[in-house]
């Protein structure tokens, strides 16, 4: 179907449209000024046959098929070269002076429209040219999903007809930002989940008042709250709510390579079996520091059972002389939590409180025997060594004034690791749960 062409009386009625400078049988000729206004309202999301009807103009006359060529014609104008691109020059390359010299008051009329239409064509493109460059400056580094959460709320400032052109700005794709709008339901909801999981795993990374790791969380939940989480999703969330447990930093002795003199003081009965799945049979022991208030340092000798992980006599003390490993060795003698194997033994490292005769002679009155790792090499104790690592990450000495301060912070810590402490290499249960289920299986 051919264009459509203008009888006498559909030229008259158009031609007293404001919007119109010419009218022919074949052709119409709009002012700039509506060109300017058309491509702002597309922009804003009307379409042009809603446009060309809001400024007056009868579709049904002008023909839709001359609306969406002028639509495409003015918005290719404007893509090339901007608002200049939408004026007129045609009169311009005419050398024939115009049919009619315009009055003073006509051309004082036509320059201040001229100054209103610079005015908001300048105020039209300061505004999409801040929305630009805060979509390039807020776009740099950001996930797909922040992205497409930028060009939403540029979006909705009033520039629908830009979302092409905002999406290969930041470098996204536009279907990837309308599954972004079309997966807003499941966001929320996901959203919803993840806080109603979250305030449990608050509670139970700081439960008991120690912080924990995503594997003790995961226990927690099981043991105390009755709730399955799979770790995947206590570390997703442990990163969104920034939930960060102690990390030890790594000691560069324990980094040496192992010990190749074979010289030993007692022979090495252990050899690293540390789970001999009997509870009172190995027991591990070594001395630690503990520094606190300005410039004191405390010394706590410990006794672990290996098959278990749970410690069973503790002696803290300001020095660092012989009783404190011998009395050490009385409080197990005296504690009735666990009973110890016919033949138990302790094994320790070679420092000078294991090699003393007097220490010695106290194992063999007691009836316990005596192993001791090879010289140098601390992965022969590693159970106990691992213990003193996660008790400073949690108990820190030095925010301790006192002795006595520091006894009562050690005190709660060692309750806490054997009865709420779940362990993942103990079938997630704590160490005394742990040692009472090896009894009841024996």
């Amino acid at each position: 179907m051919g264009k459509k062409y203008f009888n006498h009386n559909e030229q008259e009625r158009l031609s007293k449209n404001p919007n119109v400078l010419r009218v022919s049988e074949k052709s119409i000729t709009y002012a700039d000024e509506f060109k300017r206004l058309f491509i702002e309202q597309y922009l804003l999301g009307q379409t042009p046959r809603e446009i060309f009807e809001t400024n007056g103009f009868d579709v049904e006359i002008l023909g839709m098929k001359r609306v969406e060529q002028c639509a495409d014609r003015w918005k290719k104008a404007y893509e090339k070269d901007g608002i200049v691109g939408l004026v007129d020059s045609r009169k311009d390359a005419v050398l024939r002076p115009s049919k009619r010299v315009l009055s003073q008051e006509e051309i004082i009329a036509r320059q201040e429209a001229k100054i209103r239409l610079l005015e908001e064509q300048l105020a039209y493109v300061k505004k999409l040219d801040k929305n630009e460059r805060r979509l390039l400056a807020n776009g740099e580094k950001l996930s797909k999903t922040e992205c497409f959460e930028l060009i939403q709320n540029a979006v909705k400032q009033g520039l629908q007809r830009m979302t092409r052109y905002f999406c290969e700005l930041l470098g996204v794709s536009r279907s990837g930002y309308y599954n972004y709008l079309d997966t807003a339901d499941r966001r929320l909801e996901r959203a919803q989940a993840d806080e109603k999981a979250g305030d449990l795993i608050k509670r139970a990374f700081n439960r008991r008042g120690f912080k924990k790791g995503s594997r003790s969380i995961k226990m927690t939940l099981e043991n105390d709250y009755g709730t399955v989480y799979n770790l995947k999703r206590i570390r997703r969330l442990m990163k969104k709510f920034n939930l960060v447990c102690p990390h030890r930093k790594a000691n560069p002795y324990r980094r040496m390579a192992k010990a190749t003199q074979e010289h030993r003081t007692l022979e090495n009965k252990l050899q690293r079996d540390f789970k001999k799945g009997i509870p009172g049979l190995v027991l591990l022991t070594d001395i630690t520091y503990l520094p606190y208030g300005k410039s004191q340092t405390a010394y706590l000798s410990t006794i672990l059972d290996a098959s278990t992980g749970e410690l069973v006599a503790h002696n803290l003390s300001t020095t660092l002389q012989l009783p404190i490993a011998t009395e050490t060795i009385r409080l197990l003698m005296k504690q009735k939590r666990l009973k110890l194997h016919n033949n138990a033994f302790i094994h320790s490292d070679q420092g000078g409180h294991y090699t003393s005769p007097a220490y010695q002679k106290l194992l063999r009155d007691e009836g316990l025997g005596q192993s001791m790792s090879r010289r140098g090499n601390c992965w022969d104790n590693a159970p106990q060594e691992s213990f003193y690592g996660h008790m400073k990450d949690h108990v820190k000495s030095r925010h301790c004034q006192t002795f006595t301060e520091l006894r009562r912070e050690i005190n709660r810590y060692i309750h806490y690791y054997n009865h709420y402490r779940y362990q993942w290499g103990l079938k997630k249960m704590t160490p005394v749960q742990y040692r009472n289920h090896l009894l009841s299986a024996a």
